[in-house]
C-alpha cells in the first residue's frame, strides 16, 4: 500500500469535512461549534450559519492560554474547550451542533469536545 502525502491526507479531509458540513448546520437557536487544528495550534469557533457570524472563539493563539501552551497535546485541547464552552454560555449559547472538521473523534478532538460538555455545553 503506497503511503500518502501530507498532502493528499489533508485533502482527504477536506473532502469529509464538506461531506459534513452538507449535514450539520448552525442556526441562532443551536450554533455549530467548529475545530481545527494544525500541527501547532488547536482552534474552536462556535458559528451561527445562518447569520453568518462567529459567537465565540478560542485558540491556543488567545493570550490566556499562549503562556501555557507550548505544544497542541491533548491538555491544550482541553483548555481550548473549556473557555470556547465559558465564552458561549457567556453569550447565551446552551446547545451546539459539533462539527469535528473531517478529523477523526478520537485524541484532542474528543478531548476539546469533552471538556466543552464539562464546562456545560449540550453537544
Amino acid at each position: 500500500m503506497p503511503t500518502t502525502t501530507r498532502v493528499a491526507r489533508d485533502k482527504q479531509r477536506r473532502k469529509r469535512h464538506l461531506r459534513i458540513r452538507r449535514k450539520v448546520k448552525g442556526t441562532e437557536e443551536r450554533p455549530r461549534l467548529v475545530v481545527n487544528k494544525t500541527l501547532k495550534h488547536i482552534y474552536a469557533q462556535v458559528v451561527d450559519d445562518e447569520r453568518g457570524r462567529t459567537i465565540a472563539s478560542a485558540s491556543t493563539l488567545t493570550k490566556e492560554l499562549r503562556d501555557e501552551v507550548s505544544n497542541p497535546t491533548v491538555d491544550a485541547a482541553q483548555l481550548v474547550g473549556r473557555m470556547v464552552a465559558q465564552r458561549a454560555r457567556a453569550a447565551g449559547v446552551e446547545q451546539v451542533v459539533f462539527d469535528r472538521g473531517g478529523y477523526p473523534y478520537h485524541g484532542k478532538i474528543k478531548a476539546l469536545a469533552d471538556a466543552a460538555r464539562e464546562e456545560g455545553l449540550i453537544l
